[in-house]
């Protein structure tokens, strides 16, 4: 009876989610390579999206943490796909090139690619970073074309953060989406990065270094924030709805 029991509660759960899933409109499943840094940082847009009355019961955000490298990134975003029967959607899958092979880096992409001509009701796209997510808060403050190693970039947002009075940059910052927001400049940030991206047009991941295209899942987030925050990131009237 005991067994019959949580069957029957745990398909009532799985109803009761479906139903949710159905009420919402616009839904993003993000898989992180690390399990705090992007995490915590774009759990910064669901809390303002879930406080947001306009947009609250029309959008979706799950975020997962992977703990995985490049490759296995996507795979885990597959694996969460095929088992909860996500059926719409986009699922973005946030990664650093870091030190690994530019065959793991590129395979991403292209991996994206085939599953999207298989399914265009769910869609995945690549949002990675040469060399690692620091770079994108980095041009938070100042545009940086110099290929240096990531430890460069930890130190200048060191002192960025220092000069704010808020300490040393830390990986695991539960407050990083609210430092980067109102101590340095999103809108510009979306801007050079997008910027870099196009000076190298035609060249794989691996080879735009330093890039990043962590802000076009940004701008797609950015799009259901409360109008106060949403100035910070996009021009006045570049989202209509």
């Amino acid at each position: 009876m005991a067994k019959r029991g949580r069957k029957e509660k745990d398909n009532w759960k799985k109803k009761r989610r479906q139903e949710y899933l159905e009420k919402k409109e616009f839904r993003y499943y993000i898989f992180c390579e690390g399990q705090a840094t992007e995490p915590k940082y774009f759990q910064g847009f669901k809390r303002y999206i879930e406080d947001n009355p306009v947009y609250r019961d029309m959008v979706l955000i799950e975020i997962e943490g992977c703990q995985a490298e490049t490759m296995r990134v996507i795979g885990k975003a597959e694996e969460y796909v095929r088992e909860n029967k996500v059926t719409k959607g986009q699922v973005w899958c946030v990664y650093d090139k870091d030190s690994f092979p530019a065959s793991d880096v590129n395979g991403v992409v292209q991996r994206a690619e085939v599953l999207n001509q298989n399914n265009p009701d769910v869609q995945y796209h690549a949002a990675w970073s040469n060399e690692c997510i620091e770079f994108w808060f980095m041009l938070h403050f100042a545009y940086y074309t110099a290929n240096n190693h990531r430890a460069e970039y930890k130190k200048f947002l060191n002192e960025k953060f220092q000069a704010l009075g808020i300490g040393k940059y830390e990986k695991n910052m539960d407050n990083i989406f609210e430092t980067l927001m109102n101590g340095g400049n999103p809108k510009l940030a979306i801007r050079y990065a997008r910027r870099i991206v196009r000076n190298r047009e035609g060249k794989t991941p691996a080879e735009i270094a330093p890039g990043t295209k962590v802000y076009e899942l940004v701008e797609e987030l950015a799009k259901y924030l409360p109008e106060e925050v949403k100035i910070k990131f996009v021009g006045v009237g570049e989202y209509n709805y």
